[in-house]
């Protein structure tokens, strides 16, 4: 049976392509599924791009409140890879929860990114400030081979990171998950 003849229900996921609009995969019943991941590598304009997206999902999921915060975050994250991971290769991971959302981005790179006290005619030093100021949570975890190796990340035998923010609306919960690692996730859950 043809793809378009297939009663809804059954359908597999699939992608919206719409021009008007940015990647939003959505579930057999038209729902809008609860996580998104993508591998890619990075350059100077990709934040934009993927900015788009988080904003489409955050407007489906309802949290459109969200958005400044969550993309200001998720901009300066990026910013990090394109800057400090020599190969640009990174995975991005966000998921709904509750009243909130929860970005994560990991890299091959072992160098873990600190806050630092950027003077006011440092071109750089500001980004982990901003994220920090945004945000509700954030933080950054060394990730393990497994989670590099699925993502196809890093060089073998040297850890990569996770670093990861959680805006969450006001009155909602105050954290939205809580190990703080990026999980493979099936986008049925």
């Amino acid at each position: 049976m043809p793809e378009r003849d297939t009663p809804r229900a059954l359908r597999a996921p699939y992608v919206s392509h719409d021009s008007r609009e940015a990647l939003v995969v959505l579930h057999p019943e038209g729902a809008v599924a609860t996580t998104y991941r993508i591998r890619l590598t990075v350059g100077d304009h990709s934040a934009g791009h993927l900015r788009r997206i988080l904003r489409h999902y955050l407007d489906a999921w309802s949290l459109p409140d969200l958005a400044p915060a969550a993309e200001l975050a998720l901009t300066e994250l990026l910013a990090n890879v394109v800057r400090h991971v020599p190969d640009r290769l990174c995975a991005l991971w966000f998921r709904r929860h509750g009243e909130g959302v929860r970005v994560e981005v990991t890299d091959g790179s072992p160098e873990l990114p600190q806050v630092r006290a950027a003077g006011p005619l440092d071109e750089g030093g500001r980004g982990l400030r901003l994220v920090e100021a945004v945000t509700d949570r954030w933080g950054v975890e060394p990730c393990g081979f497994g989670e590099q190796a699925y993502w196809g990340l890093g060089e073998e035998g040297k850890p990569g990171k996770t670093v990861w923010f959680e805006c969450v609306r006001e009155g909602g919960a105050g954290t939205v998950s809580g190990t703080g690692t990026l999980r493979v996730v099936d986008a049925w859950q």
